[in-house]
Formats: structure tokens, C-alpha cells, sequence
């Protein structure tokens, strides 16, 4: 390690006095314009990682639902899943170094990890279409090139798309060929398979509206969708070409708001989805004849998908494993519907992406979506062998429905949640059982629900259990959400500490929208008065 050339580049790559980020789920997310010296540190860091791991780690720049003007990065590991947990810790130490600490902290990180420097690295990058993106990969391949390791730049991809790569790149192509028209090839030839024998009761019913949040997903849907074509038609709404990256539109803004993206035109139950900006989220939604806005978030998704999974289970009769992992956030109506209908095991985790997909490896087959939409479904090893041996030596039914599984193994990226992934199966699903949006829509009626936050002095006096749907402390809080939830038909209600900033999040659902909205206040007003709220009290009608 030249620590002499690594000092001279990082100059040209300077931390500007007193910023501190953290490494999170998301990587790191600021304004672009703070994130110079970060990129190159991850590569840096991304080189190190490769060395100790002896295999291909990738680098994508992106902040995903953020603003145009944020941008971020994040590490993939070998197997395409999230860098690991001890391994943030290493990135935020080396994000938040002073200039002349570097060299010492890369010292410390390559001892206390055991990195045989002598080791070959190899690095893969992607970007977002932000205007920062391009810079910013540069950066990180200043990092990586100083510190002695070799890369291949995509450029221009979804995040799922890099998972997917490095993924390819580990497996030494088993899992596909790692380029983006493997990508394509694998995903759209699963589906046209799985959509052969389809019902379809007319060409509209086989007509997706896709908007892109002007975001990287309307590029490589644009260049994808001539490969399922005679199966599937996506019309592609806020595609770059004008609007402003996430802005009034994508996966996030749809979710939050309750209500369509601008540009696109929407006719009563025509099927419309949306992705985020680095297109590993997708919502449905659509018009009823009464011009109502309907949500399918990813409660649904999950819902239709391990519906799905279930029936073929039991057509092929191996006695395969299946769970749903969802959060405290999953409407209370898809638990209910999935555990008592469906007769589908249902597990709660934490917040946050990392802690389902951990629960989900559980399963010889694992659902997990957040309600924002991202999520996917994991076979095991197992799963998969014995799925793909059934698909060959079955007697007829059970090797139809072992084919049909096997075609769905290739369509999802299970290395992370995949907007075009995850469309594709839901169309397929949509498809083969007839079903329209609407019919989709009324599996189960969802709880009217509410979200605030409440500021406080110090988000830390919160501590949670039971996947954060119980409070430890301060003392007295969580008995007094029990008390208000027993006051309202079908209620329940969670509080939780924001990961980033001093606020409280308060979560609350019930039989009606008023009586959920009184329960959200008064559980609100529970935290400001119990866990030392700051500002102006909660307010009803917030």
C-alpha cells in the first residue's frame, strides 16, 4: 500500500471541514456536492473489501428517492446483498478521517480486517443519471486505481442491475452473464416462458403505464421492453426527457402522497406503476370508473406474489419451506389476510432492508417487501435444485407448476429488490390467473393509516423491541399507547426512533381515517409529553 500516493491523490480529493456522515442501509446520502472525498474513499475502500473478500465488490453512485441534487454511494458484496455490517462501520471511520488520519485508518481498517494486500482486487462501478453521478465515478476510481486495483465502469444502471453484475461476475456465470444484455436475456426470456400459456382477455389488459421518476429505470426499460414485446406493452411516463429526477413523481412521492405522479395520463382501471430513481422500488395504482386513486403498495405485492408461490407449492407437493417477512409498517389487513386466508406464516423484523432479506434466508422460499415497494423473493439453494430437478423428472401437473417456479427463480434479482424484476412478475402473475387491478386491489381492504413525526431533544431516550413494535423506555410510554389503541375498533399504534435525526416516528392505523388520525395525535402527543418533545405540540389535523 503506497500511503505516500494515496495521500497526494486524496488531497486532490480533500474532506471539507466538519462533516460527518454515516453509513447506513441506504450508504451514504448528502448533497452531491459534499461527496468528493467519500466516492474516492470508497474506493479505496471497495479495494480493500475485494482483497479480503478475493472477489469482484461493486460501487454505485446513486441516492435512489432522494432530490436531484443529493447523490450517495454504497458497497455490494460478493453475493450481491449489502455490505456487510462490520464493514459499515469501516466505511464511516474512513468517510469522517481527517485528511491527515487517512493513511493511518486504512492501516488500522486492512489490520483489523486481516487484508492480505498481496491480493488482487477487482472493483465494478454503476451510476445513476443524476448530473453528479459522472464526476463522482470518477472519483471512485481514483480511489480504486491508486490503491492498486482494476475495474470495470458500467456506467450508466439500475442499482439492481450492479447487484447483479457482481453477483454474475462471483458466481463465475452460473447466475447469468454479467452485462446488461445477460441482464435483459435472463429476465425477459423467464417471463415470455412463464406467460406463454397466460389467459389474456384482451390487448388492454396486457398494457402497462411505467412511470420512470425520470430516473435511469426509463433508460434501461426503454432499451428492454423490445425483448418481451408480444408479451407485455410498457407506455414510459416521465422518462428523463423534461422533468426533474423524483421530482413530483416515482415510487416514493406516489407512496408518500397518496395520489398519481404529474405526467402521466391515467384512464379509469388502467394498470399504472411507478419506480424510484434507481429503480429498485415499484408501486401500482390506478382510477376507479369514479375517478378514486387506488395504492398497491408492496403489502400487496408481497400478497399477490407468495399467493402465488403457495398454490404452486402445493402443486408440486415437496413440502418446500414458504414465510413472509414484513415490518411494524405492513397494514395490519395483508397480516391478517395472509396468515388467516392463505394459511401463509408471516414473520415481523426491524426497519430496514438488511433485517428482512436476513429473516427471508430462513426459507427454502422467502417474500419480503416493504410498503414502499422494495422487495423480492429468495429461493434457497436447496429450493432451487429441487425446484429445477422436479422441472424435469415430474409427472405432468407437478412439472408444470415446477417449470412455472423455475421461470420465476430466473425473473427475480435475489440479490435485492428489482422494480423491473418485480414488474415483470407481477405482470406474469396478473396474467396467468386473469386477474385485473381492481381484482388485485380487493384481495383485502386496507386499514386507513397515518404517519408523524414528533421532534424531541434526543432521539436516543426511545429504545424499542419486538421488531420495534414495543417501547422499553422511557418508562410509562408504552403503556400509554395501550391505553389509547384500546379506545378505537381494529387499532393498533408503534412509535420508533428515527435512524438519522432527533425525531420520533409515530405509527397508527384503525377501522376508520378519523379514528385513526385521533389515535396518531393522541399517541403523538404521548411521545412529546413522555420522551421530551421539543417545537410546537402535535395539533389535531396535524
Amino acid at each position: 500500500m503506497d500511503l505516500d500516493a494515496i495521500t497526494k491523490q486524496s488531497a486532490l480529493h480533500a474532506k471539507p471541514d466538519g462533516l460527518t456522515l454515516q453509513y447506513g442501509t441506504a450508504g451514504f446520502r448528502t448533497k452531491a456536492e459534499h461527496l468528493d472525498h467519500v466516492m474516492f474513499r470508497m474506493g479505496l475502500l471497495a479495494v480493500l473489501r475485494s482483497k479480503q473478500t478475493k472477489s469482484t465488490i461493486g460501487v454505485m453512485v446513486t441516492a435512489s428517492h432522494n432530490p436531484e441534487e443529493d447523490n450517495g454511494v454504497k458497497l455490494v458484496d460478493p453475493l450481491g446483498e449489502m455490505l456487510a455490517a462490520s464493514w459499515e462501520e469501516h466505511a464511516t471511520c474512513l468517510a469522517n478521517a481527517e485528511e491527515q488520519h487517512l493513511p493511518r485508518v486504512l492501516v488500522d481498517i486492512s489490520e483489523k480486517a486481516a487484508v492480505d494486500l498481496h491480493q488482487d482486487a477487482f472493483v465494478v462501478i454503476g451510476r445513476d443519471t443524476r448530473p453528479s453521478s459522472e464526476k463522482l465515478s470518477q472519483s471512485v476510481i481514483d480511489g480504486v486505481t491508486v490503491l492498486g486495483g482494476q475495474f470495470h465502469d458500467y456506467g450508466l444502471l439500475t442499482t439492481p442491475q450492479l447487484h447483479y453484475m457482481v453477483f454474475c461476475r462471483n458466481s463465475e456465470g452460473q447466475y447469468g452473464e454479467a452485462s446488461v444484455e445477460g441482464y435483459y436475456q435472463k429476465l425477459s426470456s423467464a417471463f415470455v416462458e412463464l406467460t406463454k400459456q397466460a389467459f389474456c382477455s384482451g390487448d388492454d389488459h396486457r398494457t402497462l403505464k411505467v412511470d420512470c421518476a425520470n430516473g435511469i429505470g426509463a433508460l434501461k426499460l426503454a432499451e428492454m421492453k423490445h425483448y418481451f414485446s408480444q408479451g407485455l406493452s410498457v407506455q414510459l411516463f416521465n422518462d428523463g426527457t423534461r422533468g426533474k429526477l423524483n421530482h413530483l413523481c416515482g415510487a416514493d412521492f406516489v407512496k408518500s402522497h397518496q395520489k398519481p405522479p404529474q405526467g402521466i395520463e391515467m384512464k379509469a382501471n388502467e394498470r399504472c406503476c411507478s419506480f424510484d430513481g434507481d429503480a429498485d422500488r415499484i408501486v401500482y395504482y390506478y382510477h376507479d370508473a369514479d375517478g378514486q386513486f387506488h395504492l398497491i403498495d408492496g403489502d400487496k405485492i408481497a400478497t399477490l406474489i407468495s399467493s402465488f408461490l403457495k398454490e404452486l407449492l402445493l402443486e408440486i407437493g415437496d413440502g418446500l419451506s414458504l414465510g413472509v417477512v414484513q415490518t411494524a409498517y405492513a397494514n395490519g389487513s395483508s397480516t391478517r389476510y395472509l396468515e388467516e386466508v392463505m394459511k401463509v406464516p408471516v414473520y415481523c423484523t426491524k426497519t430496514g432492508v438488511k433485517h428482512l432479506h436476513h429473516k427471508a434466508q430462513e426459507f427454502d422460499i422467502g417474500v419480503y417487501f416493504e410498503a414502499n415497494g422494495h422487495g423480492t423473493v429468495l429461493f434457497s439453494k436447496a429450493a432451487e435444485t429441487k425446484i429445477k430437478q422436479l422441472a424435469k423428472e415430474s409427472e405432468d401437473e407437478k412439472r408444470k407448476a415446477a417449470k412455472m417456479l423455475e421461470n420465476v427463480i430466473d425473473l427475480f434479482n435475489q440479490t435485492i429488490g428489482d422494480a423491473i424484476s418485480d414488474m415483470l412478475v407481477i405482470e406474469a402473475i396478473l396474467a396467468l390467473k386473469g386477474l385485473t387491478v381492481q381484482q388485485w386491489d380487493a384481495l383485502y381492504t386496507d386499514l386507513p393509516n397515518r404517519q408523524l413525526k414528533v421532534k424531541v431533544a434526543d432521539r436516543q431516550v426511545i429504545s424499542t423491541t419486538d421488531a420495534e413494535r414495543q417501547v422499553v423506555k422511557p418508562p410509562g410510554l408504552q403503556e400509554a399507547i395501550n391505553d389509547l389503541v384500546k379506545k378505537y375498533r381494529l387499532s393498533r399504534a408503534f412509535v420508533r426512533p428515527s435512524g438519522t435525526e432527533d425525531i420520533v416516528r409515530v405509527y397508527a392505523e384503525a377501522d376508520s381515517q378519523e379514528n385513526t388520525d385521533s389515535l396518531a395525535y393522541e399517541v403523538s402527543l404521548a411521545v412529546f409529553q413522555l420522551a421530551g418533545g421539543i417545537g410546537e405540540r402535535p395539533q389535531r389535523g396535524f
